[in-house]
């Protein structure tokens, strides 16, 4: 009973914590010039902790919770390790047999969604992945440019502005709700997640020291900042 009470996986309410935010939507001014005629779409910054950790054991602490799904899309994952792993190389690989089975076509940030929400309903009956999910991406040929998608392991699905999981919703939500506004620039977006990372390691009672955060934009994934490197295994 203890496993089932204190689960990272079963409610995604583990020790984990996922926290996302969508810079804004839509076309807006910039100041710094960086785009011709000084405009700029929406991107998505996404974040999430690297502890890898099963009741009172840390097994690891540069862990990247965040897998690349193509060039220009990414999903959060928040789990047990073993169904993080297993569902983000799911489906992350299916996506990539999709675009090599059809000639290179590559499916939007929205496809990619309702793909993941659907391999979480299906999954329900058969083996459940006890994983909660945020996915983003950018979309050229999308008017708002970057989307945000908010999963459960009951595989609901809702398209948002800004989103978080585990017991860190308790802490974001509301700081997102306060500070998010339309046509956020980068470095707002990238503020306000690392405003959540800071409550998050002041007022948790669990103590989480290393975060990584990735920006999804017209120019690709990368990786902007992390407190350990993934890579250093």
């Amino acid at each position: 009973m203890e496993e089932v009470r204190e689960g990272k996986a079963c409610l995604g309410l583990g020790r984990e914590s996922l926290v996302v935010v969508a810079s804004g939507r839509g076309w807006v001014p910039l100041d710094d010039g960086r785009m011709k005629m000084c405009i700029h779409r929406s991107r998505v910054v996404l974040a999430t902790d690297q502890v890898n950790a099963r009741s009172i054991l840390m097994y690891q602490q540069n862990l990247d919770k965040i897998a690349e799904l193509s060039s220009h899309s990414a999903m959060g994952v928040s789990g047990p390790n073993c169904d993080l792993v297993n569902f983000s190389e799911y489906i992350s690989k299916n996506l990539k047999l999709y675009e090599l089975s059809n000639d290179g076509l590559k499916l939007s940030t929205h496809a990619q969604a309702n793909f993941c929400r659907g391999e979480l309903a299906k999954a329900l009956r058969k083996g459940p992945f006890q994983v909660n999910v945020i996915l983003g991406g950018y979309d050229e040929k999308v008017p708002t440019g970057g989307s945000l998608y908010v999963m459960d392991y009951l595989g609901s699905c809702a398209k948002v502005n800004y989103g978080a999981q585990g017991y860190a919703s308790n802490f974001c939500l509301s700081i997102m709700d306060r500070d998010w506004e339309e046509g956020l620039t980068e470095e707002q977006a990238v503020k306000i997640v690392e405003h959540c990372i800071r409550e998050l390691q002041m007022r948790f009672l669990i103590n989480q020291s290393n975060f990584i955060i990735k920006v999804i934009d017209k120019d690709g994934l990368r990786t902007l900042k992390f407190g350990a490197d993934p890579a250093d295994n």
